[in-house]
C-alpha cells in the first residue's frame, strides 16, 4: 500500500462527501472491571446525529494519520488460525445483510476480549461502507470528468478507544445565580486519540486486497503485537525504527562498531539517492548487494559480497532479507539527528552531517563542526581560535 493511497482514502472521509457511503455503525462498550461486552448499539450511519457523525469523521480520519511503517502498517492475513480474521472479515465486507454484519463484528469483539484486560473502559466502533476511486484509465486521461471512471470500493474500519473521567469542575448557575461544584460521572469516548484500529480491505496497485489489512496503531513505533497476531491473525510487522536498527547492526557487523561522521554521511547520501532516483510507486529495498556497494563506495575498508551476505545471515538469518530504503535514513533535509553529548545536544540533517568530526584536542574528545560564518550566541560573536 502507497502513502498516496492512503492519503486518498483518509480524504474521503468528510460529510456529505460524494464518493464515500457509510452504511452502518457499531459501538460496543467494554467495562474494564468485568472485560466484557457491556452494551452494543447499531443503526444505520444517516441515523447519527450530524454532530456525532462529525465527531465520528474526526475519529477516523485521526486512526488513517501517520507514516507508513510508523504507525499505519500493511499487513498480510493468515488462515491457519481456528476462526481466520480474513473469514470473518471478508464475510462482513460481502454481506449486504446489517445483522449478519453485526453478528460478524460481535464474534470479533469476543476475538479482542480473549487472553487481553482493558485497563480503562473501552468503546471499539466499526463501520462498513464504501468509497468511489478513479480507475486508472481516468487518470491518464486528462480531459475526462472527475467523476468518470470510478469504481466502488466496499469497507470496514474499525476504530479502538478508551474513556477518561471528566474531571470535577466548579460551574455558575445562571438561574440560581450562585457557584456550584460539579461531577459528572459519565465517561468522555477519547474520539480524538483512538488506541488502535482498522481499515480492510487493503489495497495494492489501487484494487482491493482482500488477502491485506491496513492496521493503525495509537503510537508510533508502537504495534501491538498481540492484537496483530492473535486478533486480526496477521503476520508479524517490522516497525521502521527496528528496521533502522537491522540496518546499523548489519553496518556494525561489516565496518564495525567505529566509522566516522564523513562516513556515515556518504552511506545516507548514496541511500537518499536510490530513493529519489526509484521510478516503481513500490518504495525501494536494499538487499545485500546494495548495501555492499554503499559501504564501498563511501569509503569502508575491505568489504566484500560474502561479508555482508553473512553479516545479513548473523543478524536476521536470511540472506535475501531486504530493507524499506525509506526506514533506514532520517529525514534527509530537516536536522533529524541528535548527537547527544554531557554538555549539549546538536541537531543535525543527514545531509550535513559530513561537516561534523569527533576529534582529540589536548587529550580531550571533542565535536568539531565546519561553519561558514562566524558564530553568534545571545547577540554575541564568538572568537574564533586556532587549534
Amino acid at each position: 500500500m502507497l502513502k498516496k493511497e492512503v492519503a486518498y482514502i483518509r480524504k474521503q472521509f468528510k460529510l456529505d462527501h460524494e464518493k464515500l457511503q457509510i452504511y452502518d455503525i457499531l459501538n460496543v462498550y467494554i467495562m474494564k472491571e468485568t472485560n466484557e461486552i457491556y452494551h452494543y448499539e447499531r443503526q444505520p450511519f444517516a441515523l447519527v446525529d450530524r454532530e456525532k457523525q462529525e465527531l465520528y469523521m474526526g475519529n477516523f480520519k485521526k486512526l488513517l494519520a501517520g507514516e507508513l511503517d510508523q504507525k499505519l502498517f500493511e499487513l498480510k492475513l493468515h488462515e491457519e488460525a481456528e476462526t481466520p480474521t480474513r473469514v470473518l472479515l471478508h464475510q462482513g465486507l460481502v454481506t449486504g445483510d446489517a445483522e449478519e454484519w453485526h453478528d460478524l463484528m460481535i464474534l470479533l469483539v469476543e476475538k479482542m476480549l480473549a487472553d487481553t484486560h482493558y485497563e480503562k473502559d473501552t468503546v471499539i466502533t466499526f463501520v462498513r461502507g464504501q468509497y468511489y476511486q478513479p480507475t486508472k484509465a481516468r487518470n491518464e486521461e486528462a480531459e475526462e470528468s472527475e467523476n468518470d471512471e470510478m469504481f466502488a470500493n466496499p469497507f470496514i474500519l474499525c476504530s479502538i478507544n478508551s474513556t477518561e473521567q471528566q474531571k470535577k469542575t466548579l460551574m455558575f448557575d445562571y438561574v440560581e445565580r450562585e457557584f456550584k461544584y460539579n461531577v459528572i460521572v459519565d465517561p468522555i469516548i477519547k474520539l480524538s486519540s483512538p488506541e488502535q484500529g482498522f481499515f480492510y480491505p487493503s489495497v495494492t496497485d489501487g484494487y482491493s486486497d482482500v488477502n491485506r489489512v491496513l492496521y493503525c496503531s495509537g503510537r508510533a513505533h508502537e504495534p501491538n503485537q498481540h492484537f496483530i497476531e492473535e486478533v486480526l491473525n496477521a503476520e508479524k510487522t517490522v516497525t521502521a525504527l527496528e528496521e533502522r536498527a537491522i540496518f546499523e547492526e548489519i553496518v556494525k557487523e561489516v565496518a564495525g562498531e567505529q566509522l566516522d561522521a564523513s562516513t556515515i554521511a556518504s552511506v545516507y547520501e548514496e541511500i537518499h539517492q536510490v530513493i529519489e532516483t526509484h521510478e516503481e510507486e513500490e518504495p525501494p529495498k536494499l538487499d545485500y548487494k546494495d548495501v555492499e556497494r554503499m559501504l564501498m563506495v563511501s569509503g569502508v575498508e575491505n568489504v566484500t559480497a560474502e561479508k555482508v551476505e553473512r553479516a545479513f545471515e548473523t543478524i536476521v538469518d536470511d540472506r535475501n532479507y531486504e530493507i524499506k530504503a525509506t526506514s533506514v535514513v532520517p529525514k534527509f533535509t530537516s536536522k533529524s539527528i541528535k548527537i547527544d553529548t554531557k554538555v549539549a545536544t546538536i541537531s543535525v540533517s543527514p545531509q550535513d552531517l559530513k561537516y561534523v568530526r569527533q576529534v582529540n584536542y589536548q587529550g580531550k574528545r571533542c565535536i568539531l563542526i565546519e561553519v561558514d560564518e562566524d558564530a553568534v550566541i545571545e547577540g554575541f560573536t564568538l572568537n574564533t581560535e586556532t587549534l
